[in-house]
């Protein structure tokens, strides 16, 4: 562990905000989503995403349902310029989605972020300087006059560019960087002091972003500061209330849905929460959260891996394992007691009605994910994860007395070899355990059953001990307990059922009977066996000599 020193790392101080309400409050509806994966997503990568990617990257943006895209920092280098006019330029902008840019508070960089954007419908011009007291001591050397200068200044040269360009629709947006660090009250003066230069309306609102551009506190403290903030903007009814979290305590999503109840009505994120150091906030999380309260998140998440694939191609980046909702693995059970709940919850659901299944908060089908992988089997499965497998696989109900059997020798065999059993890997181990066994009997052929005298039944049936052929007659009262009879007399030993049961494999012309027998012979354990064939009678009948078989051979079954 690091060594602690006392004094060089100080509690963030809490916001004085004793009558607070955003935690009485629940959120009802979405924010407005703003995604910022073509900028702060793009400068976070080690590798920039080049030209192509950028664009295949905001195609998938736009599919996902963004309805305002921050395409770039057009004023930064000709690459950053040369996408955003590619973008309007080929008319690749849909009506319905507005194109955000930012520039730094700087006139230069102002013009060429209006150059930028010629000929867009409209347009986000997203303005920022840095407030926060530490940059202002240690970065810029100024007071508070000079960052509120800058910041005015600014509002000032964007103002003045919009005025020259009337044929798009502009909307100034302001973000006080760096709001976490900033004192309340100098945030509240430096963003009164931009709104009254740019003069938002009820109908036409600026945008007024408060970034975490640095987490430095439990999300709880960052919904008081926006809390604190809004109640005291003179021009609160006339601004959208927009945040931008990161996520360097690994609370940027948390942060955010805070900051919502606290009065945010927008948040600026990327997929996956790609950003600088330990990222932005993740919207595919944030969205997916709102999904599983019953809140339409206004995104299409409907097929999530298809969206995790398209993102890795493009950045570089790779979706963990255990990432929320989108990790390969987040949707799996390897432990026993949550294979076994997640098993009957999935028994019991009955088309509509609310999604309650154990450990599963969602319905992996919402996100195109496969219910099929919802158990899997190794060694620290229990002895019902193996049987639900089966039955996804192959259509398989094992009876009670099977299933254990069956899930026992399943994880051994997953422990033996120190890894995951997939449903290939299980069909075949059920099929050589319980099906194809290798002796010393097989089910040649047999003569349809006669009814003996007495409502009996008579069989004849040949078998096969390699290239001999054997031919048994029984009677009894059905088909099994014929063919026990005959094997009896042919091994001398007593071959008795213990346990039967049947069911359908499939539907229509192609439904096959599946037979599972639990037989004992003589004073041996009694052995499972397992038969399918279109005919329920010889299903059964292959089932008895697979497990007489078995009980032949000396195996066992534990459970």
């Amino acid at each position: 562990m690091p060594v602690h020193v006392p004094g060089k790392y100080r509690p963030f101080p809490s916001v004085d905000l004793p009558d607070r309400r955003w935690p009485g409050r629940v959120t009802t509806s979405a924010p407005a989503w703003c995604s910022v994966d073509l900028r702060d997503g793009n400068q976070a990568l080690a590798v920039p995403m080049d030209a192509r990617a950028k664009g295949r990257m905001f195609d998938l943006l736009v599919q996902v349902g963004f309805k305002e895209i921050e395409a770039g920092f057009p004023s930064a280098n000709d690459t950053e310029f040369d996408f955003v006019r590619g973008l309007i330029e080929d008319g690749r902008v849909p009506d319905d989605v507005t194109l955000q840019v930012l520039t730094p508070a700087r006139e230069t960089h102002i013009r060429r972020t209006f150059d930028a954007l010629k000929g867009a419908r409209r347009a986000i011009v997203h303005l920022y300087n840095s407030t926060s007291e530490l940059q202002r001591r240690l970065v810029f050397g100024t007071d508070r006059d000079g960052v509120k200068g800058l910041a005015v200044r600014g509002a000032r040269w964007v103002r003045a560019q919009a005025e020259t360009r009337p044929g798009t629709e502009w909307v100034f947006q302001y973000s006080p960087e760096s709001f976490t660090g900033t004192e309340g009250d100098f945030a509240v003066e430096v963003v009164d002091a931009v709104l009254d230069v740019w003069q938002p309306t009820r109908d036409r609102k600026a945008i007024v972003n408060l970034p975490a551009t640095v987490e430095m506190a439990t999300p709880n403290v960052f919904a008081d500061q926006v809390e604190w903030f809004a109640r005291r903007l003179s021009a609160r009814d006339r601004v959208v209330l927009s945040v931008h979290t990161h996520n360097d305590r690994g609370t940027g999503v948390a942060a955010a849905e805070l900051a919502m109840l606290a009065g945010a009505e927008r948040v600026e994120g990327t997929l996956f929460g790609n950003g600088e150091r330990t990222g932005n906030t993740d919207l595919v999380t944030m969205a997916l959260n709102l999904h599983t309260q019953g809140v339409d998140p206004g995104l299409d998440l409907s097929r999530v891996g298809e969206v995790a694939a398209v993102y890795e191609a493009c950045t570089g980046m790779a979706v963990a394992p255990r990432h929320p909702y989108a990790g390969e693995l987040v949707f799996t059970a390897f432990s026993g007691s949550h294979q076994d709940a997640i098993r009957k919850g999935l028994a019991a659901r009955k088309g509509g009605g609310p999604w309650e299944v154990p450990y599963v908060p969602v319905d992996p089908a919402d996100l195109g994910r496969a219910v099929d992988r919802l158990i899997r089997v190794n060694g620290q499965s229990g002895k019902g994860g193996a049987a639900h497998v089966l039955e996804r696989a192959a259509g398989l109900k094992a009876p009670r007395g099977l299933e254990a059997a069956f899930g026992a020798r399943a994880k051994a065999a997953a422990d033996r070899a120190g890894g995951e059993m997939t449903p290939e890997k299980l069909w075949r181990l059920f099929r050589e355990t319980y099906m194809d066994v290798g002796g010393p009997y097989r089910l040649a052929d047999y003569r349809g059953a006669s009814t003996a005298p007495g409502g009996r039944v008579r069989l004849r049936a040949v078998l096969k001990r390699g290239a001999r052929k054997h031919t048994v007659e029984g009677e009894g009262n059905g088909p099994i307990d014929a063919l026990c009879h005959g094997l009896g007399e042919h091994v001398g030993r007593p071959v008795a059922v213990a346990a039967y049961a049947e069911h359908a494999v499939g539907e229509g012309s192609d439904a096959r009977a599946a037979a599972y027998v639990q037989a004992r012979v003589g004073d041996a354990p009694p052995c499972w066996g397992v038969g399918i064939d279109g005919n329920v009678a010889t299903a059964s009948l292959l089932a008895l000599v697979a497990a007489v078989n078995r009980a032949l051979g000396g195996d066992t079954d534990a459970g």
